[in-house]
């Protein structure tokens, strides 16, 4: 799944914005109906697209002769997401989420279409970089769209629909894009996925216009752009980008970028997050660090589960897919769970329970690696990591919305995307800078895409060493998670830096 996806402690509740309308019914209610069919719709593509493109993506590695780039093909799309979900805040908070939203799926169906035409690894991973802006501007509007049309009472139960969304494309995604795959060739899946957001858009747009376009005060004059945001928005995604690269290239020059790269990166995140973020603070900077700790600890380890299968256990790039089918339906039952009243009292112990069961399903992945394993157990054991990941990713984008005044809403929702996105840049590029360094980049190379296991060199330690350092990660998560309860007012990102 998708760490830019919206699934979404009990703190004073935050004003409603001007734009949310008061009604007594529910998201499907005749105020709301409209709107959460167009926006779930969206989500629905987004997650179509994270499962199809996740299963075709080892396959299009390796017949661009890239398994050694196979990291930064993920990676490269959070890198450049963190310039657009920074500039989607501004964007939103000064002109409202609707311009951002339509440029930003215009990005994802262009690099979508790049990457499927491209002719070298290199101009693939170009592909998903454009893909990644495009969806940095999509997610901070949909959230800005959550914060202004629904009032607060609606917001988890519009984020578990959000998860619930992923079920069918969990389940599907996978066997078509496998299908579509071996038989039609992967640039397929990139190429077909662009005409599918053309219904969702016509359905949502003009809902969106009506319900949360525009800035929060009309009357007021449209506030200018804050460039020294834009400057460390772009320092931020050029650092993150450098330290991929650096990572993949595992040479003593590479650590020149790798240098660059820091420097550009540590005064970005101090100024674009909230002070204390990396200390753990408690309320909003926790919230916002363990947005990032959970979601870059499993999608850095979710992004290996495809080669791995297909390399070193022969599964077909459909059966591969098919090995995280089942965590559409716990991730959905998670965030569910947590979007029920009755759990509002429970919130921090089960964001805990959530980040012990990423732990556990992280750690326990590379068992598949062993022969003697069944291969179906890897299925089984992912889905318990993403029922934890749906006890963790809702209640934080919950929380974010009743900490964020109806002006900042962009804004605080880009630093905690910011967040996401970030540790999944860096978790993605330790990951695969110990998976190249043990062997990894030569893994599958002789594999043919239905051959048998141990057809190509095997190197399961590379798979090991990406594993078990993300386990450790979520450990910490489940610390952090102990911290987001609060009973003090916490200060919005958007005006400090820290």
């Amino acid at each position: 799944m998708s760490a830019l996806e919206p699934r979404a402690p009990e703190i004073a509740p935050d004003p409603v914005p001007a734009a949310a309308p008061q009604s007594s019914g529910g998201i499907m209610g005749a105020a709301h109906r409209t709107l959460s069919i167009g926006i779930i719709s969206v989500i629905f593509i987004i997650a179509f697209e994270a499962t199809a493109v996740g299963t075709a993506m080892p396959v299009a590695a390796r017949e661009l002769d890239g398994i050694a780039l196979y990291a930064f093909a993920f990676s490269s799309y959070f890198t450049t997401s963190l310039f657009g979900m920074v500039l989607a805040g501004q964007w939103s908070d000064r002109s409202g989420p609707l311009g951002a939203l339509t440029v930003g799926i215009g990005g994802v169906a262009a690099g979508l279409l790049f990457s499927g035409t491209a002719a070298s690894m290199w101009v693939f991973v170009l592909g998903r970089a454009v893909q990644g802006l495009g969806g940095g501007l999509v997610i901070v509007a949909l959230y800005v769209v959550v914060g202004r049309a629904y009032e607060e009472r609606l917001r988890p139960v519009i984020m578990a629909a959000f998860a619930a969304s992923w079920v069918v494309p969990s389940i599907v995604g996978p066997l078509i894009s496998g299908t579509v795959t071996e038989h039609l060739g992967w640039r397929w899946v990139f190429l077909g996925i662009p005409a599918m957001v053309i219904v969702p858009l016509l359905v949502a747009l003009p809902e969106i216009r009506r319900s949360a376009g525009g800035p929060v005060d009309k009357d007021a004059a449209p506030q200018p752009f804050d460039r020294r945001r834009i400057r460390l928005a772009f320092g931020i995604s050029l650092g993150a980008g450098l330290l991929q690269y650096a990572a993949q290239d595992l040479r003593w020059l590479s650590l020149v970028p790798a240098l660059v790269g820091t420097a550009l990166l540590v005064p970005a995140v101090r100024g674009l997050l909230p002070r204390g973020t990396y200390l753990a603070r408690r309320g909003l900077p926790a919230v916002v660090l363990l947005r990032g700790v959970a979601a870059g600890a499993f999608i850095a380890a979710e992004s290996f589960v495809p080669l791995m299968l297909v390399t070193q256990r022969g599964l077909s790039p459909t059966l591969a897919g098919f090995s995280l089918a089942l965590g559409g339906a716990t991730w959905a039952l998670g965030s569910w769970v947590q979007s029920k009243a009755r759990a509002v009292p429970h919130r921090e112990r089960l964001m805990v329970a959530g980040m012990l069961l990423v732990a556990f399903s992280v750690a326990a992945a590379p068992a598949v690696l062993i022969e003697a394993v069944p291969v179906w157990t890897l299925a089984v054991v992912w889905g318990f990591g993403c029922l934890g990941m749906g006890l963790v990713i809702g209640p934080t984008s919950v929380l974010l919305l009743q900490l964020s005044p109806p002006q900042e809403a962009g804004a605080n929702s880009a630093a905690l995307q910011i967040s996401d996105a970030l540790a999944n840049v860096v978790l993605l590029a330790i990951g695969g800078a110990a998976f190249a360094a043990l062997g990894g980049g030569s893994v599958g190379a002789a594999h043919a895409v239905t051959g048998a296991a141990g057809a190509g060199p095997s190197h399961p330690g590379a798979f090991v060493a990406v594993f078990l350092p993300m386990a450790a990660v979520a450990l910490v998560g489940a610390w952090v998670a102990t911290r987001v309860a609060t009973t003090e007012p916490t200060p919005s990102p958007a005006a400090k830096t820290g």
